[in-house]
């Protein structure tokens, strides 16, 4: 029996999944009662919901296919509750792959049992709570720490945000060239088809492709990395595979 895809998981996924849409539809049904006390117009409203929605959905490309590569390791359950709720692809991938690799086992390739299975959806779970106890707690704190220090100033605050934010962007490198020349080569694809995207967006004004930069460059990407393989030799590429 396939345990990453049993009834027992899918169920837990559909519960998840209305969940979540019984919630979006509440607030929907507050936000459209809401703007008709304030006397906003129903074609607003609409133009709202309908832009709104756009903007909701088109991102979304890139979760989707997040959750094809993680179904393919974790089954479909899974990726589909967490990134369902808290998850999003810039965690769920290097988190399932840290603990995989901790295991001995790659991202590439389905788990071999219950226990790693447990150990990702545990690391996942886990790490992702972290923020929902540190924002409530102690966000108001470090907001005034950090427009204190930019008021004392600005030349410093701008530089330590700088500073934090390269230092997050260096973990998720360090990562993405962890696989040797493949993984190299990949990211700099990505990298350079999502500059050709700002290019057309910011310079040639094509507004709509700021909506879809992330999903190309990732399916860009993830298209020549199959070319890439193909193209290297064996022991250039990483271990099994093709396997």
């Amino acid at each position: 029996m396939d345990f990453k895809n049993s009834g027992f998981m899918y169920l837990l996924g559909i519960l998840v999944g209305l969940f979540v849409i019984a919630q979006s539809v509440y607030f929907l049904v507050k936000a459209v009662r809401r703007s008709r006390q304030l006397g906003i117009s129903g074609s607003v409203v609409k133009r709202t919901i309908a832009s709104s929605a756009v903007f909701a959905i088109l991102p979304s490309v890139s979760i989707l296919l997040g959750l094809i590569t993680l179904a393919n390791t974790l089954g479909l359950p899974l990726p589909w509750i967490r990134l369902s709720v808290l998850g999003a692809v810039t965690y769920e991938l290097p988190a399932a792959t840290v603990a995989l690799n901790a295991l001995g086992e790659s991202i590439s390739a389905p788990v071999s049992g219950p226990l790693a299975f447990n150990t990702v959806a545990w690391v996942m779970t886990l790490g992702c709570i972290t923020p929902l106890i540190i924002i409530p707690l102690f966000l108001k704190k470090i907001q005034g720490s950090v427009h204190n220090l930019r008021r004392k100033d600005s030349h410093w605050g701008d530089l330590f945000l700088t500073a934090m934010f390269l230092g997050m962007i260096s973990a998720f490198l360090g990562m993405g060239i962890s696989d040797g020349l493949l993984s190299i080569l990949t990211l700099l694809t990505s990298a350079a088809i999502m500059a050709v995207c700002g290019i057309f967006v910011k310079v040639l004004k094509v507004k709509w492709l700021e909506n879809f930069a992330l999903p190309i460059s990732m399916l860009g990407a993830m298209a020549l990395s199959i070319l890439y393989a193909n193209l290297l030799p064996a022991e250039l590429l990483p271990a099994g595979l093709w396997s």
